[in-house]
């Protein structure tokens, strides 16, 4: 069993009463708060179970290791979730879902990966996917800008992203890059099959590597003064565009 986390901020911990309260070990709040939005919580705390513990701002801000903790934060279990891609595409499919997946090739910045899930939560993706050299884990940090998908989207970390891609080929998944200098834009693409989206960090891009194994690149047109978007909102416009083009 791993050992207990800490999430914190009125949505991470919202979201984990909501679909895990048994896995709540405690919940800490601020009892200066007395607003609405913490009267609300705390009644949500309470019909779940909860075990609640005042606490001042300094020790949820050591608890968290961030200001930004709302008045809230929870030492919580982990929860059990698929344990490896192959499980989770094997549910999609018997589930006779069509696999939309986002990869994510160099995102260092946690901020980032949190608004990266956030997204993929929110128009319905199966995973997230990213290398282990080269990008973020899961922290509090991340927890806490993904609003709760952090506990809901699977995020898997693979040794080799290129083998990765290629396994995922071999299940009739279509790998899309997003390059600047692509051919053709996002929104020439068909997206309506499996489709994993492949995004690289801003600025550098995806590796060569992982773009060679793409079976094709599409660009998102600028028209502006802005060479790039950043990659949590680029994985948006891509996300909704498949979501889009299925419904």
């Amino acid at each position: 069993m791993s050992s207990p986390k800490v999430l914190f901020g009125f949505h991470a911990v919202g979201v984990r009463l909501k679909t895990a309260p048994q896995s709540i070990i405690e919940i800490y709040y601020e009892p200066s708060r007395r607003d609405a939005r913490m009267r609300q919580f705390l009644e949500r705390a309470n019909e779940a179970g909860a075990r609640l513990i005042e606490a001042d701002g300094l020790r949820l801000s050591k608890l968290a290791g961030s200001h930004g903790h709302q008045g809230v934060a929870a030492r919580v279990e982990a929860v059990a979730q698929v344990t490896s891609l192959d499980e989770l595409l094997e549910q999609v499919e018997a589930e006779n879902k069509v696999p939309l997946l986002l990869v994510l090739d160099g995102i260092t910045d946690p901020h980032n990966l949190g608004a990266c899930l956030r997204v993929a939560d929110g128009a319905g993706a199966h995973a997230v996917i990213a290398p282990k050299d080269h990008a973020a884990g899961i922290n509090a940090t991340v927890a806490k800008v993904a609003s709760g998908a952090a506990e809901t989207m699977p995020y898997f970390m693979v040794t080799n992203l290129a083998r990765t891609l290629n396994e995922l080929k071999e299940r009739n998944i279509w790998i899309t890059g997003t390059s600047d200098d692509a051919p053709k834009t996002l929104y020439q693409a068909d997206l309506k099959g499996p489709t994993a989206l492949v995004l690289g960090a801003e600025g550098a891009g995806m590796r060569q590597l992982t773009r060679k194994t793409c079976d094709q690149l599409v660009s998102i047109p600028m028209h502006g003064a802005v060479e790039s978007l950043n990659v949590s909102v680029a994985s948006g416009v891509c996300l909704y565009e498949a979501l889009r083009q299925r419904s």
